[in-house]
């Protein structure tokens, strides 16, 4: 019995609908947008397949066997199911979802675009719940192993199925407390780099590009304090004289909040492109595609507001 139905075409049952709906070779071929002799091959196929005519001459029409009208019903069905599973999916209503959507994302980027993300989604849809998860100092493949959902913020992932989405570019600016005496001289290189540093780093590391950058001027900063949060870093910067790097649209509101002062870097740094990522397992899912327009769009808000 397995190997009789190994091959069948699972095409036939289109055309099999088409012929038991028209009772006509020529309709149903004009139908499936087919020549009158592919219909007829088609009918010879399905003949030889389920053992039956399906479809006899009566006069100058054709009508169904007692068979034919057994399984017309079934084939319709099988064939309605079929689109329903080759079909795209049809868009979330996010009233309706009722899932629990991991993001990864450092202090910063959940500082910056929780708050509006939470709103959002409370709104929109209820019945989800958003849970952030902090970046580790290890990195683990969060993504393909379904731990996370969606990443958030600069994207390093070497895994080369991962899909990714710049959102948009940021860059990077020294904070200092209010008050400062670096907020009332110019800052050179020189007097960035003779500051003390609070540097951040989740893997705990003592040098990043600003050091690159400040060794080709032949300068070298003092590092006094490394930490693993921007949170950590800003809240430092706010009650002492040391200098940190912050970025300048992702931290605004932070900054403004701690009443920090903003300087501009007096050298080129890389530019930082922020970015959301998740797993080829998720790209057509509905309730994700919602989540990244979620995303996308508060991305959208965050660049007008700079």
């Amino acid at each position: 019995m397995v190997a009789r139905h190994a091959n069948i075409d699972l095409n036939l049952l289109t055309a099999l609908d088409a012929l038991l709906e028209e009772e006509s070779v020529t309709a149903a071929a004009d139908r499936l947008g087919l020549s009158g002799p592919a219909m007829s091959r088609a009918l010879g196929r399905i003949r030889r397949t389920t053992g039956d005519p399906i479809l006899v001459r009566a006069g100058r029409h054709m009508v169904p066997t007692p068979r034919a009208l057994e399984i017309r019903a079934r084939v319709r069905q099988l064939v309605e199911e079929a689109h329903g599973v080759l079909a795209p999916p049809a868009p979330a209503d996010p009233a309706q979802l009722s899932r629990v959507f991991t993001i990864n994302a450092n202090d910063l980027f959940v500082a910056s675009f929780g708050p509006g993300l939470v709103a959002r989604a409370a709104r929109e849809a209820p019945r989800v719940v958003l849970r952030f998860l902090g970046e580790s100092h290890v990195d683990a493949p969060l993504l393909r192993d379904g731990v996370a959902d969606l990443e958030l913020g600069v994207i390093d992932s070497v895994e080369p199925e991962i899909r990714s989405e710049e959102l948009f570019t940021d860059r990077g600016v020294a904070v200092v407390r209010d008050g400062h005496p670096l907020t009332a001289v110019e800052l050179t290189p020189r007097r960035f780099a003779d500051a003390p540093h609070i540097n951040f780093s989740r893997r705990g590391r003592l040098s990043g590009p600003i050091d690159a950058a400040l060794a080709e001027l032949g300068l070298r900063r003092k590092v006094i304090a490394t930490v693993p949060t921007f949170a950590a870093l800003l809240m430092m910067v706010r009650d002492s004289d040391a200098i940190g790097l912050a970025t300048e649209r992702t931290s605004a509101a932070a900054v403004r909040a701690l009443g920090l002062c903003v300087r501009e870097i007096p050298f080129a740094l890389p530019p930082m492109n922020m970015a959301m990522a998740w797993h080829p397992r998720q790209e057509a899912d509905a309730g994700h595609l919602w989540l990244r327009g979620l995303v996308r769009d508060l991305a959208a808000a965050t660049v007008r507001a700079a």
